[in-house]
């Protein structure tokens, strides 16, 4: 008969247990410090990149999307593939990215919208934006610019706060959906000049332009980069712009602090973004390539031409920027009431 202790029975373990446990424990010891998956400490990556914009072709994301892409492929060895997923204010495609296998193959380009504003606008998103995604880096960010059409008889914006507070409820602001930077905008100066006008949300910034320049309706918050060729023009008339401080590229056009509604400051900005539990190597290897990315001379230059600022960053800048910009917008939203 064995003796108790021996290997068997309920004493102390044998030889063969103590292997099997002291192999156990430093199996357990190896997943605490190694990344999951493995493909992030070697190997990543082998296969093609998926990069998620959540707007269509054409607008700031899927520019900035493509501008990455084409730097970001020689840099990790592999192709980078921009997929567009357009629809719900952004919402389709940053849920893309929430829901994907977090290995490393699937990014997105993260905006002010879907990041900041959609939880406190819908309600009932499919993702949090403050805990399902993981932020690489903080690309760029534009100010906007408060245009009115040329013949329009506002010459300033005290004109608007005065024709509004006249006649509450009459003028209209054009958007290009409800939720945007261009909505949101018109939200803040609303609330910070305590006045009513009508918001008139159009399938895109583009539609909004052309019936602004058309004169169907009285204003619109324009992004910088798309403002700009009608403000040259001579088609559109600047009022003022979201920024801290005048951008060069408008030096004319003063800030709404100088106007008196220093609460009226924003930026449309983007980055890149992750599934949340990537893991924090491969993270910071996505952070080093894409800072490098925005140094290079022709990418600064044409962020810079677009009219918005080359920023970079750490993820935990990034994700600290996120936090602040979603209690702000949060914010606005309850206050001013906006429903989809």
């Amino acid at each position: 008969m064995p003796e108790a202790g021996r290997g068997i029975g309920t004493g102390s373990p044998g030889r063969d247990g103590r292997q099997e446990r002291r192999r156990t424990l430093l199996l357990a010891m190896l997943a605490s410090i190694l990344p999951r998956p493995l493909l992030a400490q070697s190997g990543w990556p082998d296969k093609p990149i998926r990069l998620i914009v959540a707007y269509g072709a054409g607008g700031n994301a899927d520019i900035r999307a493509r501008q990455l892409a084409q730097y970001l492929a020689p840099a990790l060895g592999q192709p980078v593939i921009v997929e567009n997923k357009p629809g719900a204010g952004g919402n389709i495609g940053t849920e893309i990215v929430a829901r994907a296998a977090p290995d490393g193959y699937t990014i997105g380009i993260g905006s002010f919208a879907p990041l900041a504003v959609n939880k406190a606008l819908f309600g009932n998103l499919k993702f949090d934006p403050l805990t399902d995604l993981a932020p690489v880096v903080l690309t760029d960010s534009g100010p906007l610019v408060l245009c009115v059409p040329a013949a329009s008889r506002f010459a300033n914006v005290d004109d608007i706060v005065k024709a509004a507070r006249a006649r509450p409820g009459t003028l209209t602001f054009a958007s290009g959906g409800i939720g945007g930077s261009h909505h949101l905008s018109a939200e803040l100066l609303k609330q910070a000049a305590g006045i009513d006008m009508i918001h008139v949300p159009y399938k895109g910034g583009s539609a909004g332009t052309t019936d602004l320049l058309g004169g169907n309706v009285d204003m619109m918050f324009e992004q910088m980069y798309s403002a700009l060729p009608n403000i040259r023009a001579g088609k559109l008339r600047p009022l003022g712009i979201t920024s801290a401080k005048r951008a060069a590229l408008l030096p004319d056009v003063p800030t709404f602090a100088e106007l008196g509604l220093p609460r009226v400051i924003v930026t449309n900005w983007q980055g890149v973004i992750a599934p949340k539990g990537t893991p924090q190597a491969l993270v910071e290897r996505l952070n080093r390539a894409i800072n490098k990315i925005l140094a290079e001379p022709a990418v600064h230059r044409a962020i810079s031409e677009q009219a918005n600022d080359v920023l970079g960053g750490s993820p935990e800048e990034f994700a600290a920027f996120i936090r602040a910009e979603s209690a702000k917008w949060s914010t606005v939203v309850r206050q001013g009431n906006i429903r989809p």
